[in-house]
């Protein structure tokens, strides 16, 4: 546990912040690996302050398998930790730190993973891939992926470690950010039905969605394998007006679709285009610069693995356990579409302890962590 516990402690260490950038963590991982004679290869972002990780072992033919995880946190403003969120600390049996769950502890157990595995006969190669900016949309591994897929690399298959408890999931949703801009005629609240109140557009807008999500709750496919057994649509954030004796001219409202994979994105998106240009046509007459536009923040599509598939199998030899369906996102669907390989999710903790004050995973879990790990590696080596 000496090993791994170090390699976790540093991880936790270097406050990765999305906003802030991860690259002294990534040439952490870079060197101790290096060091390993283990092949790295880095995947720099533009401004230099980030970059994604690609580091293989053992065999240099095509198959094996690759352990994917991100090295970005949330930030920790506001929440009251008990202890410094970015030192590793350990009260209980839980190992508290800012991504203890989401999601360093499988990050340092797939190095300490690889560190072994570099130095046993590999039949078939065994990979690891960090990204950055996996907490704002899956950023950083698009970049690598394509990279990886002009370079021919295509795995027999791919773990995604995020925490599942140790169980392995099959599937997640997709996820679509959208942002609405909606502009209307300022005019002193006095004489307000002059003017064109943009908030009140944006609310209009919102009671469309929320229609349309009434609408899918109660007709439109459902798969149970889920929490929430079909597509959600939500709003998160609203900006609009300045002071209250004015007609707010604009408004934006941010909102997500979370789809089943039966569920198309593009058509749902279609749908509310149509409801915010039938908004938009409704006051156009009266105020040309009316106007509800609608623009896609981000994406990144579902995952969804049938039960049946040999690799969901042999996961489950490795792990144990049952196969799952999980509410949060991954990258794993990026992987599935750009590589054309079978992807599952299984790592350490659980996401109800991720992004919290005194964040943790438990001892318990980074050993079965380990163990299974161990496993991987074994049957690499067969």
């Amino acid at each position: 546990m000496a090993i791994i516990h170090d390699i976790f402690e540093r991880l936790v260490a270097f406050p990765t912040v999305s906003r802030d950038g991860n690259i002294a963590l990534i040439r952490y991982v870079a060197d101790l690996l290096g060091e390993a004679g283990i092949k790295v290869e880095l995947y720099p972002a533009a401004n230099g302050d980030r970059a994604s990780l690609f580091a293989s072992t053992g065999s240099e033919e095509s198959g094996g398998i690759v352990l994917s995880g991100h090295t970005d946190v949330v930030p920790v403003d506001g929440q009251a930790w008990s202890s410094d969120p970015f030192r590793l600390v350990e009260r209980n049996g839980l190992l508290h730190g800012r991504g203890a769950a989401d999601m360093k502890g499988f990050v340092a157990c797939a190095l300490e993973a690889i560190i072994a595995a570099s130095r046993r006969p590999l039949r078939r190669p065994l990979a690891v891939a960090l990204s950055y900016d996996e907490e704002i949309g899956c950023v950083g591994v698009r970049p690598m992926l394509a990279s990886l897929a002009k370079a021919g690399v295509k795995p027999d298959w791919v773990l995604v470690g995020e925490p599942t408890g140790m169980q392995v999931a099959i599937g997640h949703k997709g996820k679509t950010a959208l942002r609405a801009t909606c502009c209307g005629r300022a005019a002193h609240s006095a004489l307000a039905p002059r003017g064109l109140n943009a908030i009140h557009l944006a609310s209009d807008l919102l009671t469309e969605i929320r229609a349309m999500q009434h609408d899918i709750e109660a007709h439109g496919r459902r798969d149970d394998d889920y929490d929430i057994a079909y597509t959600t649509l939500h709003a998160g954030v609203i900006h609009g007006g300045t002071v209250l004796n004015i007609v707010p001219e604009s408004c934006t409202l941010d909102f997500e679709i979370r789809n089943l994979a039966a569920d198309d994105p593009k058509s749902i998106m279609s749908r509310l285009f149509d409801k915010a240009e039938s908004l938009e046509r409704k006051v156009k007459s009266d105020f040309p610069e009316a106007a509800v536009r609608l623009e896609v923040l981000n994406e990144y599509p579902g995952l969804d693995m049938p039960p049946e598939h040999a690799v969901v199998r042999s996961a489950l030899k490795l792990a144990g356990g049952a196969p799952l369906k999980v509410a949060f996102g991954t990258e794993g669907g990026l992987f599935q579409k750009a590589l054309g390989v079978p992807v599952l999710v299984c790592g350490p903790g659980h996401m109800a302890q991720g992004h919290t004050a005194d964040e943790y995973v438990s001892l318990e879990q980074i050993e079965a962590c380990r163990a299974m790990l161990g496993r991987v590696v074994d049957s690499l080596a067969d």
